[in-house]
């Protein structure tokens, strides 16, 4: 994922602002020291040669250069201007080398601004959706959203954390952070946010992420990762959470699915109904073969979602279409339409 020049332009004017407000102090002082050095040299100094006055402007350019320990006016005879001619090379040293070059390194330098530049590309995004704990299940998250083309934004709290740098390699701005700090979720952009995914390791953390984001952007989607199932149940029922996902409840169909031995992949509910994606090969002896698409669904009661016949791989294939020997079926349904199947296909 890479940034566009625009979002580039965005974030560093951001940067910029947020530098020159850090950066104020030393710069208003050296502002101070240069014009008011050129008040001064243009309204006492006088050329030590001719006695002539100078303009403003002649003066301004010799304070600056004197700055940069430059000389370039003449060394003046009045022992105010004389020590005033020593001053300003030192006090420009100490503004310049404390200010004006940090707040220039620090604006193309963008390593050592850190969080501070993570945050300044965090404010270019709308819509995007922020992933709340970059572990295992965060990374994977991100990896899938980035194949559906979404602009993600991450926070962290651990940045010692695993995936940290894998997802900042992938574009991704990372904000080292707890999330369950609402000021941390406005950083991420949360007010302008389409979604976001809790995938902390901490039940209480997630719900707390999730009543933040609702109160501060209630159209936002929640999806969130949670261990206890009937606080998974309760959550959505009574926060108004669109989506809470129990993780031992996605992962306890898939394993008792599998044990059927219907070549499961995986398996979800819908509602109170537990509906399985599995692979079948039809055999040549079986009573499916030659049947179509149609009849398979219509007498077992399920959803033939792709067939692959020899090089041919079909999504969603036609009421009508064949089943040929050695054909593979992916089908959609319940255990008992899966037993079904399996026992058709052997007869």
């Amino acid at each position: 994922m890479k940034y566009s020049l625009r979002r580039l332009f965005r974030a560093q004017w951001r940067d910029a602002t947020v530098l020159f407000q850090e950066s104020r102090g030393a710069l208003f002082l050296f502002v101070t020291l240069v014009f008011g050095g050129a008040v001064l040299f243009s309204i006492f100094y006088k050329d030590p040669d001719t006695g002539a006055s100078i303009t403003f402007l002649e003066a301004l350019y010799g304070t600056f250069a004197l700055l940069f320990f430059q000389d370039s006016l003449p060394y003046p005879h009045s022992g105010f201007l004389q020590i005033f001619y020593f001053i300003i090379p030192i006090l420009g040293l100490v503004v310049v080398a404390e200010g004006v070059i940090r707040f220039g390194s620090a604006l193309t330098n963008k390593a050592e601004r850190g969080q501070k530049w993570q945050v300044a590309m965090a404010s270019t995004y709308s819509g995007h959706v922020i992933i709340c704990g970059i572990g295992k299940v965060g990374y994977r998250v991100a990896l899938e959203l980035i194949k559906n083309n979404r602009e993600i934004i991450a926070i962290e709290s651990n940045p010692e954390g695993r995936f940290v740098e894998k997802v900042k390699a992938l574009g991704i701005p990372v904000i080292l952070a707890d999330a369950r700090r609402s000021e941390n979720l406005i950083k991420a952009g949360v007010k302008k946010a389409d979604a976001v995914i809790t995938c902390t390791d901490d039940d209480l953390a997630n719900l707390d992420i999730a009543l933040d984001t609702r109160e501060i952007n209630p159209n936002a989607k929640i999806v969130m990762r949670m261990f206890d199932p009937d606080l998974a149940h309760r959550v959505e029922r009574g926060f108004g959470i669109h989506t809470a996902f129990s993780v031992s409840a996605l992962a306890a169909p898939t394993f008792a699915a599998a044990s059927m031995r219907f070549n499961v992949r995986t398996s979800f509910y819908v509602g109170d109904e537990l509906m399985n994606i599995s692979e079948f090969i039809v055999q040549p002896g079986g009573s499916i073969n030659g049947l179509t698409i149609e009849q398979v669904e219509r007498q077992i009661d399920l959803s033939v979602v792709s067939l692959i016949d020899g090089d041919q791989k079909i999504f969603h294939p036609a009421p009508e279409q064949t089943l040929n020997p050695n054909s593979k079926l992916l089908v959609m349904g319940s255990l008992e339409s899966l037993h079904k199947l399996d026992q058709l296909n052997r007869k």
